[in-house]
């Protein structure tokens, strides 16, 4: 490998105590960057190296004087109140039970009776604001006369007195005698003024600096934490924290009808990735991304007007800079770098346009959660790697770094070395693959409520983690990022506002639990949705449903699509029907690679197949697989699918069948399911890649259906010359 591959597309923190070690470990890694991190401050000696400085520039917070100044600028937060029985006489509800004094505060400088709102959950209705009051010495809104029995609730606004973010990163450091960060809305007219000058004279005052890495920009995403500092409530898209009197009143006067909290904390779902999407909210996160992407983009033209690049986090505050909208487009940042947690997340990030480069941060993050005595920070390094290599050899992030406190690493020399043949792994897979298609077998879309919105990462708490009960989800986006497929995402506006969509989609994909956002819950009651689905099944197109596809009662049907799967679940109403198809044919096109038995995860109970419905696996009378044919398209069921790299090869034959394409299966293929095979024919190259730790052999299909035997050592990546 010549020094332009050894060096280059790396990034590295460093600290004000690890000067020498930066430069050893620039040297070892091949870093071209530099880059300081929460609680670190960048040398002195550093300033001058061959290497961009990447700057963490925080807009929201590190500026304490400023917010106490105006207390009223602070951003603010929607909180719904635990569930409060009344019983005899007035009904007290305490605002802040469950919820950290230290992270918020109640807001009542604003009007309570028009920002909060009093809800009997008994009948779902707000009660008049003239039957409460808020006695501000107890904390507790009280009902003076409440409906006896009933269930209330109390939604209300609340300052963010410190930054959720720098909350996290002080429990989890365990940091002691420190300020409190306060995090302050820019989107205030005192503040964004200030806001500006401030980002003026921070470039002034930086002039080594050549990245400005917002971190984000304005709204952080749903995070509170308890009175104990436990993290009580985690949702990375949510938009409870992007409020305040003064937003509120804009959005009115936009879409032209009152606003309510019940928007917002929405029965105390808070809108969550799992909930279908009422119209009101749609149209809050529309407004929210528009007003975000003008103010982004005012401070990316400061940072571009005085000669430096603008680099976005895709973490913290990033709420209403959804990536994949057209909004986004607007802002002009120059680059995107995000945790990379596996291949969802690396897509997540590589998949971003109208950006120069994406980066991706991999884990373990450089935190004493991980790099402590006995910590194994190696082998957490591994299954990072493998898992995000698979989706870089779809799509390259252009570049690869790491964030934490460098000093923890180094005190764990096996992962310096493990980390210095990362880089240049990297950098060698980048140079074989940039700039090309690889080829794509199918067409896939996935299709939620959610679309393009929330492309690879809906599943996501954070850093790559999901709910346990979601992990069929996980399972497909996981299995699809690295897959040889062209995927899209979709969600049933889309098909409302243009039927045509499906016309260029080979196998559709629906998957999740019923009456959820990923499935679509009373979407399929439009009979817009149900009819474009069957009928572009019906004319040869794809199904696959996992979990409880199309699950929702309604019309005699748990699955909507029911008749196109060709199984239904049974929820207690039709259990005085008989049910006869229950043999198995576990000799399918589908099943072929696995050697035992598929691993479904939980599963599901109740599922029975409807006569003439192919079952691939069944036990004890509960449908686990099956495949149906619907017209002249196909459709396939499958209970749960946890991410494996069996499952992925269940999936991807499912894929070929549901689409036809059982012949096309020995192209560009490996029998061995633990090694993929990826091809880039406009470069002239494929290669074959061992993604496990273990030797591996398998026989190679290349592109004109020809076969070698091929022998590959521990996670071996091998590349070839497509000849002719």
């Amino acid at each position: 490998m010549n020094e332009n591959i050894n060096r280059g597309r790396v990034t590295i923190p460093t600290d004000l105590d690890v000067v020498p070690e930066t430069l050893e470990i620039m040297k070892r890694w091949g870093a071209d960057a530099i880059r300081d991190c929460d609680g670190t401050d960048f040398p002195a000696q550093l300033q001058n190296q061959n290497a961009k400085i990447y700057s963490t520039y925080y807009t929201t917070r590190k500026d304490n004087a400023w917010a106490k100044a105006n207390p009223e600028e602070v951003q603010q937060c929607y909180i719904m109140t635990g569930f409060h029985t009344a019983t005899e006489g007035a009904l007290e509800i305490p605002l802040m039970k469950g919820i950290s004094p230290e992270l918020m505060e109640v807001n009542t400088r604003d009007d309570i009776k028009r920002w909060w709102e009093v809800m009997d959950r008994t009948i779902g209705e707000p009660i008049s604001t003239d039957a409460w009051d808020y006695h501000a010495e107890t904390g507790c809104v009280v009902i003076a006369e409440p409906e006896a029995f009933h269930e209330y609730t109390v939604a209300f606004l609340a300052y963010l007195i410190w930054d959720p973010v720098h909350m996290y990163n002080a429990v989890t450091n365990n940091w002691q005698n420190f300020e409190h960060q306060i995090t302050f809305d820019v989107r205030q007219p005192k503040t964004h003024k200030f806001t500006m000058e401030r980002l003026r004279k921070f470039i002034a005052d930086h002039p080594y600096v050549n990245v400005i890495r917002y971190t984000t920009f304005f709204h952080q995403f749903t995070l509170m934490f308890d009175e104990l500092k436990r993290e009580k409530y985690v949702d990375w898209y949510g938009y409870s924290a992007s409020v305040s009197p003064y937003i509120l009143e804009q959005f009115e006067k936009e879409v032209g009808y009152k606003f309510r909290p019940e928007f917002i904390v929405d029965q105390g779902y808070y809108n969550n990735q799992y909930r279908v999407p009422s119209r009101e909210f749609k149209d809050f996160q529309a407004f929210q991304r528009r007003e975000v992407a003008a103010l982004a983009k005012e401070m990316v033209d400061i940072t571009h007007e005085l000669g430096k690049e603008a680099m976005m986090f895709l973490g913290d505050h990033w709420i209403g800079t959804e990536p994949f909208m057209e909004e986004w487009k607007t802002i002009g940042v120059d680059a995107v770098v995000g945790s990379v947690g596996n291949g969802s997340t690396l897509r997540l990030i590589s998949d971003i346009p109208g950006v120069k480069y994406t980066e991706g941060r991999f884990l373990p993050y450089f935190f004493p959660d991980t790099f402590y005595e006995g910590g194994d920070p190696v082998r957490e390094a591994k299954e990072n790697w493998v898992t995000a290599r698979r989706a870089i050899l779809r799509k390259p992030i252009d570049r690869i770094g790491y964030g934490g406190y460098l000093k923890l690493a180094l005190q764990f020399p096996e992962f310096i070395d493990y980390v210095e043949s990362v880089c240049n792994e990297f950098r060698e897979l980048y140079e074989n693959i940039k700039g090309t298609t690889p080829y794509c077998v199918k067409t896939v879309a996935v299709l939620n409520s959610w679309g393009k919105m929330r492309a690879w990462g809906c599943h996501m708490v954070h850093h790559a983690l999901y709910q346990k009960q979601n992990y069929s989800y996980a399972g497909i986006i996981e299995a699809l990022s690295g897959a040889p497929f062209d995927v899209k995402f979709i969600s049933f506006d889309d098909i409302r506002e243009n039927p045509a969509i499906l016309d260029s989609i080979d196998v559709i994909i629906n998957v999740g639990d019923g009456d959820t956002a990923h499935t679509g819950g009373a979407e399929w009651e439009d009979a817009v949705i149900s009819s474009a689905v069957r009928k572009f099944v019906h004319n040869g197109g794809g199904f696959i449903g996992v979990g409880e596809p199309s699950g929702h009662q309604y019309q005699g049907h748990f699955f909507q699509l029911a008749n196109v799967l060709g199984v239904e679940k049974e929820t207690g109403f039709t259990l005085n029907y008989d049910k006869y198809n229950w043999e198995q044919n576990p000799n399918h096109f589908i099943l072929a690679d696995v050697a035992g038995e598929v691993d479904f995860g939980e599963g599901k109970k109740s599922i029975y197949a409807y006569e003439g419905t192919d079952i691939l696996v069944q036990k004890d009378k509960d449908v686990q697989m099956a495949a149906n044919a619907f017209g002249n398209g196909r459709s396939v069921y499958i209970s749960g699918l946890p991410y494996s790299f069996e499952n992925s090869r269940v999936l991807y034959r499912a894929i070929l069948w549901a689409a036809h394409g059982e012949e096309i299966l020995h192209k560009w293929f490996s029998t061995n399911y633990n090694v993929e095979v990826h091809a880039y024919v406009k470069n002239g190259k494929y290669c074959v890649v061992n993604n496990t730790y273990e030797p591996q052999d398998t026989t190679v299909y290349t592109g004109d259906g020809s076969c070698f035997d091929l022998h590959l050592d521990t996670n071996e990546i091998k590349w070839y010359s497509i000849e002719g």
